[in-house]
C-alpha cells in the first residue's frame, strides 16, 4: 500500500498485478478495503492491473475533517479520473462500490473517454438522502434495529469490530467476515479519533457531503460496456435500484447475488470476478 499526490491531496491505494496490464481501479465505498482481497487477486491473475483506493476522510487518504468536508461529488469523481489517468495513460475500467458507486457513476459522466468499462456493486443512481418515488428506501425496520445499537468507544479496535459483527447480522452480512473487516479498517484509519473512525467505518462523511447536482438522468448518455450487482437480500440500497440502474444504463448487464447483503460474500467471489472479466471482453 502507497499514496499518491492528487488534485491537492494524498490518496492510499494498493496494486496487484502487472501494471502493464489493463487498469481496473476499483473505489472503495469509502476504503479501499471493501474490495476484498481475494477479488482483487483473482482479477489480477487473471491479466488485470487491480488498484484500489481509499476516498478522502479514510484510510490513508487525506483526513481534515469529515464532520465537514471541505469538498463535494464532484471532487471525489475528479480524483478518480486523475487516479486513472496518472496510473495508465489508457481508459480504465471502473468499479465503483457502496458510496463509491456514486462517485463512479459521476466519474464516468464527467470524463467518459477516461473509461472503458464500469462496474457498480450495491449502490444506486441518487444521492445519499431522500430517494425518488420509484425507487426502494432503507428497510426502516432494519434500519432502526441498526441504529438503535450503542455506538461503541470508536477508539477501541476491539470495540468496533465487536460493533461490525452485531451490525453484520443485522445486516444480513457474515458476521466474522464483518468484524476482521472492520479490525482491518480501524488499523488503517491514521487519526485515533471518533469522527475518524466513524466516517472509516460508516461512511458518515457521506451524509455531510454536497453531491448536487442530480445525475441520474444522465445515466442514459453512457455508453460503455456497464456490470451492475446487487445482493438481493440488501436492506440499505435494496435490489430495485440495481434494477433502476440497469435499466437507465444503455445494455448495461445486471447481475443479483441471491444470498449476498451490503459486502460482497467470500462465496460470490469467483462469479464476481468472472462477470467482471467478461465485460473487460465486451
Amino acid at each position: 500500500m502507497t499514496t499518491i499526490h492528487i488534485n491537492g491531496v494524498q490518496l492510499g491505494f494498493e496494486s496487484f498485478g502487472d501494471p502493464k496490464h489493463p487498469l481496473i481501479l476499483c473505489v472503495g465505498g469509502t476504503t479501499m478495503l471493501s474490495w476484498p482481497d481475494a477479488l482483487c487477486e483473482k482479477l489480477a491473475l487473471a491479466g488485470c492491473h487491480v488498484v484500489r483506493y481509499d476516498l478522502r476522510d479514510s484510510g490513508e487518504s487525506t483526513t481534515v475533517d469529515p464532520m465537514n468536508p471541505p469538498y463535494n461529488l464532484r471532487d471525489l469523481a475528479s480524483d478518480a479520473i486523475a487516479l486513472a489517468r496518472a496510473l495508465d495513460e489508457r481508459p480504465a475500467h471502473l468499479a465503483g462500490i457502496g458510496v463509491g458507486g456514486m462517485v463512479a457513476q459521476v466519474a464516468t459522466l464527467d470524463s467518459p473517454q477516461s473509461f472503458c468499462a464500469l462496474t457498480l456493486f450495491g449502490t444506486r443512481p441518487v444521492a445519499p438522502g431522500p430517494v425518488d418515488e420509484d425507487l426502494p428506501d432503507h428497510d426502516q425496520e432494519v434500519m432502526g434495529k441498526l441504529f438503535s445499537s450503542a455506538m461503541p468507544d470508536w477508539t477501541d479496535q476491539n470495540a468496533v469490530a465487536e460493533h461490525a459483527a452485531q451490525g453484520g447480522v443485522i445486516l444480513g452480512n457474515d458476521p466474522d467476515e464483518a468484524r476482521t473487516l472492520a479490525s482491518r479498517i480501524w488499523e488503517r484509519t491514521t487519526e485515533n479519533s471518533p469522527p475518524a473512525h466513524m466516517a472509516n467505518q460508516m461512511g458518515i462523511v457521506f451524509s455531510k457531503l454536497d453531491c448536487a447536482p442530480r445525475w441520474r438522468e444522465q445515466l442514459k448518455t453512457l455508453n460503455l460496456p456497464t456490470l451492475v450487482i446487487h445482493g438481493a437480500k440488501d436492506p440499505f440500497f435494496p435490489v430495485g435500484n440495481a434494477h433502476a440502474l440497469a435499466r437507465e444504463i444503455p445494455h448495461a448487464k445486471l447481475l443479483v447475488l441471491e444470498q449476498a447483503s451490503t459486502a460482497i460474500p467470500a462465496t460470490n467471489i469467483q462469479e464476481v470476478a468472472t462477470a467482471m472479466l467478461q465485460l473487460e471482453g465486451s
